[in-house]
């Protein structure tokens, strides 16, 4: 069985956060992490096999991270199921974006990616 647009099957949010602790704007090192909940919308389980992201700082310095899993896990999320973790990343600016892929396959075998919208990493204040 093809999936129709199983892209559209898995729903992505993220909520970002600057760490200010973990931060040092005079070296220009500011840290963010982003928590994402993955909800699983077909009617068959999907496994995470890896994740691909594109990262750009204010300077438009784009860096690019691509591995298996997530935090080391390559979860399989049921039905109307969801999973969530958390991360981070490093930049050179206060403001920044991400956006990317999961690669995902579904129980029946069928490998897709579904789409990360790009999200903003950014200081508090720093954008208006």
């Amino acid at each position: 069985m093809q999936i129709q647009n199983p892209e559209e099957s898995i729903n992505i949010q993220v909520e970002t956060n600057y760490l200010a602790e973990q931060s040092d704007p005079d070296s220009k090192r500011y840290v963010f992490s982003y928590h994402i909940t993955i909800t699983n919308k077909l009617d068959q389980p999907v496994q995470l096999l890896s994740r691909r992201w594109l990262i750009i700082d204010g300077n438009e310095h784009s860096q690019e991270v691509e591995g298996e899993g997530v935090v080391g896990e390559q979860p399989i999320i049921a039905p109307e199921a969801s999973y969530s973790y958390t991360s981070g990343t490093v930049l050179a600016t206060s403001v920044g974006s991400m956006q990317g892929h999961y690669e995902m396959r579904s129980d029946d075998g069928n490998v897709f990616n579904a789409p990360i919208q790009p999200f903003t990493l950014a200081t508090p204040n720093a954008l208006h």
